[in-house]
């Protein structure tokens, strides 16, 4: 990453956040809800500046308290990784596009997520315990953690979905970080269904739009651009029917993939072993249903995250990574429903 584009991605993230955790299962039902804060910002010059983000976890009253008495609200303090110009490229893999206002990286643990956890749920009552009881951590050794963030288009808001993937390969959790920046006190906002609507709906027709991929730096830092057209159909026996085409580059190239699956509750599964979870607040996250296999089969393989924010408007972001579990490339989608 250049030193400018590092300071845009430093401006764009700095700031005072407040926010609300979700953690999810694979089939999109709600495990856990956590009010959050998040204080972002930078120091230093030229390539030696770095950011400094604190987390702050909203702590559970506690299980001893005095009659009468109305406990005061505790938070729990964490303090993220910096960032600089050596973690960008070598360990995060940012993939970021300040134009559009999204970014891709990864972690090396799910370290921060469990702290979450255990703070916002357990707090003082933590024993310790690597597997405590009526509630769900992450793995420890997970073979991936990746975040897809995504800017609102309307307002100073943004949504952080984080894919979790077990050492086996399979989905161990799906969690939003669901955030608003702002000085002053705020409600910390929460994904919500549309009254009454299955998830998929929303999703169902026609879509045109952009896409801008950007390849790592191991992959040669190339850039490239396609425009898009996406239909998605179900029948009646909840059967689903993509087709998906883009055409792009200097030689007018068109790409068409075809897939074909079934729905069950908020669970998507497509005959090509790719899976989509739908998830409230007009999202879903979509993941290969065995990364295992991909990489055995010296496939690449690629995690989605997908923001409805208003009735036929959406952005995606994808990030592909290889067979070593490397990242290739992120491409960022802007959509229409036509």
């Amino acid at each position: 990453m250049s030193i400018d584009n590092l300071r845009r991605f430093f401006h764009l993230t700095s700031g005072k956040w407040t926010g609300s955790f979700h953690q999810f299962d694979g089939n999109g039902n709600l495990l856990q809800k956590i009010n959050t804060r998040l204080s972002a910002s930078s120091y230093g010059e030229d390539e030696l500046i770095s950011l400094i983000q604190t987390l702050y976890i909203e702590q559970p009253q506690s299980s001893i308290s005095i009659s009468g008495l109305k406990e005061e609200v505790e938070w729990a303090e964490y303090k993220i990784k910096e960032t600089n110009m050596f973690t960008v490229d070598k360990y995060q893999e940012i993939g970021f596009f300040p134009k559009e206002r999204a970014f891709s990286l990864r972690y090396r643990t799910a370290g921060m997520l469990e702290t979450v956890l255990r703070q916002g749920v357990l707090g003082e009552d933590d024993t310790g315990e690597e597997s405590p009881k009526n509630i769900k951590l992450p793995s420890r050794r997970p073979s991936l953690v990746c975040e897809n963030c995504l800017y609102s288009q309307e307002k100073d808001r943004r949504a952080r979905a984080f894919h979790i993937m077990d050492p086996r390969g399979f989905v161990d959790m799906l969690i939003i970080f669901f955030e608003d920046r702002g000085d002053g006190p705020l409600i910390h906002p929460s994904l919500v269904d549309m009254d009454g609507q299955d998830r998929i709906l929303p999703f169902l027709g026609k879509w045109e739009g952009h896409s801008v991929t950007k390849r790592s730096g191991v992959y040669g830092s190339t850039m490239a651009e396609a425009d898009t057209v996406s239909l998605l159909e179900m029948d009646d026996k909840n059967k689903l029917i993509q087709d998906v085409t883009s055409k792009g580059g200097g030689r007018d190239v068109r790409t068409n993939v075809h897939w074909t699956g079934m729905i069950t509750s908020n669970s998507v599964e497509f005959e090509g072993a790719y899976q989509l979870t739908l998830l409230p607040g007009g999202m879903y996250m979509g993941y290969p249903s065995d990364i295992a296999k991909s990489v055995a089969e010296s496939k690449s393989f690629h995690l989605e995250f997908c923001w409805l924010e208003a009735p036929g408007k959406r952005q995606r972001l994808l990030r592909t990574y290889d067979a070593e579990g490397l990242a290739v490339s992120s491409t960022y989608f802007s959509e229409v429903r036509v």
